[in-house]
């Protein structure tokens, strides 16, 4: 399915938000996703992520997810020191921040005129993750994708300690994990953690673990893993087309 592209800019508290949008070129109504990205912004491995979604009849919002301290428009370079700036962004934006954010995109979804009503779900990577994960303790939330999602089982977010496992009861939409086994930032014992938190609160969940490492739907780095990256997408389409 052919896409258009725009950025449009939503205001938070007192800061601009810059979010990009992609979205089904045929006329019609579709689901909207509040798409975010890793600590490295809107680059284009992310945005073609966010393209390739959009493709499949989603109309994807995607946010700069640290608008509070970085220009409009600014994309971290992954590398050493990409890494220390796209992590220290992250510790100094508070959750409530965050959150907030969460709400504005998810406001703006709703009241697109091609986004069909009740259909909204998140999906995330890496930081992400948690955030896609965190969005769907709202209830208007249907469905979260959380690709390699940081922090749930250590509480680590940003500013402060996450309270998101504690209030996985919230949650009363479908989630689906995916997660790495080589992947040192969420450990088995991380996974379990989290999984077995879903499984007490009765919440909705499929997990899918594939022998690969971080990020490895990035394709533009040493861990990507285009096979892995492939059965993925195949499995996250399936998935939102149930939930939808």
């Amino acid at each position: 399915m052919q896409i258009t592209q725009k950025n449009i800019g939503l205001t938070v508290g007192d800061s601009l938000m810059r979010v990009y949008v992609a979205s089904p070129e045929p006329v019609g109504t579709y689901p909207g996703i509040l798409f975010y990205s890793d600590i490295y912004q809107l680059g284009r491995p992310i945005t073609l992520l966010a393209d390739r979604l959009a493709g499949y009849g989603y109309v994807v919002a995607a946010p700069e997810i640290f608008h509070r301290l970085e220009p409009i428009g600014a994309v971290i370079e992954p590398g050493d020191l990409g890494r220390l700036q796209g992590n220290d962004d992250a510790r100094r934006t508070a959750i409530a921040d965050y959150d907030a954010d969460a709400d504005a995109v998810l406001d703006w979804l709703e009241q697109e005129t091609n986004v069909a009503d009740g259909k909204l779900g998140t999906l995330g990577f890496c930081i992400g993750g948690h955030l896609a994960f965190r969005a769907a303790l709202q209830p208007r939330v249907k469905t979260a994708v959380c690709c390699y999602p940081t922090g749930i089982h250590t509480g680590k977010l940003g500013r402060g300690v996450a309270n998101t496992l504690e209030r996985i009861g919230e949650i009363q939409g479908h989630i689906l994990t995916i997660f790495g086994s080589l992947d040192p930032h969420v450990p088995p014992d991380g996974r379990q953690t989290i999984l077995q938190a879903m499984d007490k609160a009765g919440t909705r969940h499929e997990t899918i673990l594939y022998e690969a490492n971080h990020t490895f739907m990035r394709d533009d780095g040493y861990r990507y893993d285009p096979v892995a990256t492939d059965d993925a997408w195949a499995k996250i389409i399936a998935f939102l087309d149930r939930c939808f």
